[in-house]
């Protein structure tokens, strides 16, 4: 376990960057086949990524609840993320087809994701007494004092 920070800290990044929200939900619990092929699919890929940071991811954080997930990832840029979707050699590709053949639209396995461009100066942060977490995991953690201590100048990109 990561150790706490007891200071107020935000995050710092290095130019623009991507918030890619991506998850699945069950619908229907007896179709074990169809759901066990989704939810194990991820971790495969976040495993590839972890072992080659040069592909652009920065961070993930995952969230698990009843029969849904959450993965909150932090790519470097869009470019990133869309090469590595279309990466003919890495596991996302072969995934989405197997998605697309057992599953599609049959209702089995809901599957979604949101994709934001982040520009310098358009996001802020605050973390007290945590250890380093989601933003403050893909960039650098700095103090939350001065210019910083405020929502609005760290928004304004003023920090």
């Amino acid at each position: 376990m990561s150790k706490i920070i007891p200071e107020r800290m935000t995050a710092d990044m290095d130019g623009e960057f991507v918030v890619f929200l991506i998850g699945a939900r069950i619908n229907r619990w007896w179709k074990i086949g169809s759901w066990w092929l989704v939810f194990s699919a991820m971790p495969r890929m976040l495993i590839e990524l972890a072992k080659n940071p040069g592909m652009g991811l920065l961070h993930v954080q995952s969230h698990f609840g009843f029969g849904t997930a959450t993965s909150i990832q932090y790519w470097r840029s869009f470019e990133a993320l869309e090469a590595y979707a279309k990466n003919r050699e890495a596991a996302h590709l072969p995934a989405w087809a197997a998605f697309n053949k057992a599953i599609g639209s049959n209702g089995d396995v809901g599957i979604w994701h949101e994709t934001y461009v982040v520009k310098p100066g358009q996001h802020e942060s605050v973390y007290n007494n945590m250890p380093p977490y989601g933003l403050g995991r893909a960039g650098t953690l700095v103090p939350a004092t001065g210019a910083r201590q405020v929502a609005r100048t760290r928004m304004a990109g003023n920090a």
